[in-house]
């Protein structure tokens, strides 16, 4: 019984259990299952501590959940898969011809009337905001989303079953540095019209604070705060949607809530409600019969939390924002915040890392760091060989970019008879370095298969210093443009040290190989 004892005063000082009333009340008989209950939740404790948050991380297997979209009444089956290093968030729609894949992107939004939309082409996946939401409070940087319809099952209206599914399937950790963007000075956007304020903060970790006033005698002012990504799971994920009674109304007059159940979102009864509403209401969602509770809710659901309305807005702020496209470090203040608000101040964030992310794209080349693709992983993505495999590991790699190094050494083949005693690495041959480590970038954008890059063309090229045996090159590419129809416009960059010494526009077509 000592280990039992121990286990228990372990885990109630943790979880802050009253220790002495938990003790005694557990029988002998339940020795076996209270020691497996609390080893796995010191295991879980473990796991998080052990958690890198430096590192980029995937899905340990695919798992999948399957439930209705709110908004078109579709059922549908979504599949979490694992990914690459560098490949972020994507939507499949395995539904459609060609299975096409979009990007989770701030600028693929089309509409955020009643949740976020993302559309390109053919493809449309709406309500991403949950799931997006879940995959960053696990954790996860790397996720193919997998679905046969046009929306995200709402579930219970919160990130708790998502979360849930990708606890089941364990979050594992990737050989890669997760690049991180510190917000260094202050980035506001302002809607008058909605008196919504949105500011991001410097600071060093990824922190949120919302705050919600709709003028509701119900919901009143409430604020909500999230100061460790950690504390998502709990704090954050089980927190529900939810809508003012009027808003409901117009939903179910104009046919919007075709996948609505009254168990997937708190109701705010903001105004008296007659008998035959109530009746109306009961039939909409199958019940016998629905009523107003004290509090102002209908009484389909007790609240987790007393602030969850606004422990909701900041899950969507979370999801919104996973559109960016960039892990950030800031801290993020949202004043009455929508889907709308959230997305437009995504666009800010995004503009201004592009535009000042010049500064940082002089590649920086630690020895000391693992690569993410080493030269016999490189081998098996590319068909090169030496004399001609120009690319000896990669160090850097997103969905849009990547580093690769090449150490140049005298010993090199052709520096027998390009330029004898005077050694100079050929302009052509690092352009083919730069060729094979955008092919890397480009396969590993690519679902599951083997593959090739055939260049098309090459324009604007410049050699602007020479590189001489002795030179640590390194190998930047990045997409222009997003892949289409497997054509890669990319522009490359060769560094050695702080100068730039070859650059280069190139596109290529990727090819699966027979």
């Amino acid at each position: 019984m000592q280990e039992l004892l121990v286990l228990v005063f372990l885990e109630a000082s943790i979880f802050n259990f009253n220790q002495k009333s938990f003790v005694l009340s557990a029988h002998k008989d339940d020795r076996h299952l209270i020691l497996n209950i609390f080893a796995n939740k010191i295991f879980e404790i473990s796991m998080d501590n052990n958690f890198n948050p430096d590192k980029q991380h995937t899905l340990q297997a695919a798992v999948s959940i399957s439930g209705t979209g709110l908004h078109t009444g579709i059922n549908v089956d979504m599949t979490l898969r694992p990914a690459n290093v560098g490949f972020g968030f994507q939507f499949q729609r395995i539904d459609l011809p060609g299975m096409p894949i979009i990007k989770a992107d701030c600028d693929l939004v089309t509409d955020t009337s009643r949740g976020t939309t993302l559309e390109q082409g053919p493809v449309k996946v709406s309500t991403v905001e949950h799931i997006l939401a879940a995959l960053v409070g696990m954790g996860v940087d790397n996720c193919l989303i997998e679905i046969n319809g046009p929306e995200i099952p709402i579930i219970d209206g919160s990130s708790k079953p998502f979360v849930e599914i990708i606890e089941e399937t364990g979050v594992i950790e990737q050989e890669a540095a997760k690049i991180w963007y510190t917000i260094d000075t202050n980035i506001s956007y302002y809607d008058e019209v909605k008196r919504v304020e949105m500011t991001a903060l410097p600071s060093t970790d990824y922190k949120i604070t919302t705050l919600i006033d709709f003028n509701s005698p119900v919901l009143g002012t409430q604020h909500a705060s999230l100061k460790n990504i950690q504390e998502f799971k709990t704090e954050i994920a089980p927190c529900r949607t939810f809508c003012f009674l009027h808003e409901l109304e117009m939903l179910l007059d104009h046919n919007l809530v075709k996948g609505g159940d009254i168990n997937n979102a708190i109701v705010v009864v903001d105004r008296p409600v007659t008998k035959e509403e109530m009746a109306r209401l009961a039939k909409a969602f199958g019940r016998d019969n629905v009523e107003v509770k004290s509090e102002g809710y209908l009484n389909n659901l007790e609240l987790r939390f007393p602030n969850e309305p606004a422990r909701h807005k900041l899950l969507d702020v979370i999801g919104d924002l996973a559109l960016v496209g960039y892990a950030i470090k800031g801290h993020i203040i949202a004043n009455r915040p929508g889907h709308s608000s959230n997305v437009e101040f995504a666009k800010k964030i995004k503009q201004y890392i592009k535009k000042n992310r010049h500064t940082k794209d002089f590649p920086i080349y630690d020895p000391n760091q693992p690569a993410i693709y080493t030269t016999q992983q490189v081998e098996k993505t590319l068909p090169h060989r030496y004399p001609f495999l120009l690319v000896d590991k990669i160090i850097e790699l997103t969905d849009s970019v990547i580093v690769g190094v090449k150490n140049v050494t005298f010993n090199e083949y052709y520096f027998q008879g390009h330029f004898p005693g005077n050694p100079i690495m050929p302009g052509v041959l690092q352009i083919e370095a730069l060729a094979q480590t955008g092919g890397i970038l480009c396969i590993n954008a690519m679902p599951v298969g083997d593959y090739d890059t055939y260049f098309l063309k090459i324009e604007n090229c410049k050699f602007k210093q020479k590189v001489v045996p002795g030179d640590t090159m390194l190998l930047r590419m990045e997409l222009t443009e997003p892949i289409r129809r497997g054509i890669c416009s990319m522009r490359g960059s060769v560094f050695v040290g702080n100068k730039l010494c070859t650059e280069a526009d190139l596109t290529a077509q990727i090819v699966k190989r027979n």
